[in-house]
């Protein structure tokens, strides 16, 4: 058995115009994106699924043009996170998942599940919208992670019921809303969103530093001694972990090179 889980840095999704000068080789086609783009980091995060329903033969085409051990996480569908009662979340879930998400196959990594900034933490509407993920989809194992950007999320209760799921809290590094580095499933997903078109890596050297150092410490199975948790008081078993990490937002023009950056780090 490994001593740490796999480390995979990457971008939210691959077309933003900018790339197409700043990241992409001259006289690219559009066509190709991705395909260029899935060989420079080994995982991308698609924002699309969070806006629009795409069908299997979409999902199909994303798997065939990445290499082998390519990995994508996909945003679910608003339409299931944004709503005010939760446990009502059953049919759009259940919508999306069923649209051809598993013709990713081994290519698939974790769904995020993100809740808008005004979503307040309600435990028993939390808990039912947990209860509704279900652990495969057409054969293919599912992995989840949420989201969530409200401060009322910050209380132990919250780690506890993720937990309790083995789903993972997204760790954000983000200017307004509340970092909660709480390890509650089998891999870790941390989204990087302060970064900057200034900096030619999205971070800056000691940044960049600081992330490869927290990325290791969570693939050995340890929590990071320098971010905040809702429930300081539990520690996670330590045993080797995956770990997802994202340059989003702030800085989108330089996130591939982020990505690619930090890879660097965790490699040598």
């Amino acid at each position: 058995m490994s001593s740490q889980g796999k480390i995979r840095a990457g971008m939210g999704g691959w077309t933003f115009e900018p790339w197409d000068t700043s990241f992409y080789p001259d006289k690219l086609s559009k066509a190709k994106q991705l395909q260029y783009a899935s060989r420079q980091v080994p995982s991308i995060e698609v924002n699309g699924t969070y806006y629009s329903s795409f069908k299997e033969p979409t999902f199909v085409k994303w798997a065939s043009e990445a290499p082998d051990g390519f990995v994508y996480s996909l945003k679910g569908n608003r339409f299931v996170t944004n709503r005010r009662v939760l446990g009502e979340a059953g049919e759009s879930m259940t919508r999306f998942l069923g649209s051809g998400v598993a013709a990713l196959g081994d290519k698939l990594g974790p769904i995020l599940w993100q809740f808008a900034p005004t979503k307040k933490f309600d435990p028993d509407d939390f808990e039912a919208f947990l209860k509704l993920l279900p652990e495969k989809q057409d054969g293919v194992a599912l992995r989840h992670a949420v989201e969530v950007r409200h401060d009322s999320f910050v209380v132990p209760e919250f780690p506890v019921l993720a937990r309790k799921y083995k789903v993972a809290i997204v760790y954000a590094d983000h200017a307004k809303y509340p970092g909660i580095a709480d390890v509650t499933g089998d891999f870790i997903y941390a989204r990087l969103q302060t970064g900057s078109d200034d900096n030619p890596d999205c971070y800056t050297p000691e940044g960049l530093d600081e992330w490869a150092a927290r990325v290791k410490t969570w693939a050995e199975g340890k929590a990071p001694a320098d971010l905040p948790h809702a429930d300081p008081s539990t520690e996670a078993p330590v045993k080797p972990r995956d770990v997802f990490a994202y340059f989003i937002t702030e800085g989108k023009v330089r996130a591939p090179f982020g990505a690619m950056a930090l890879m660097k780090r965790v490699m040598d």
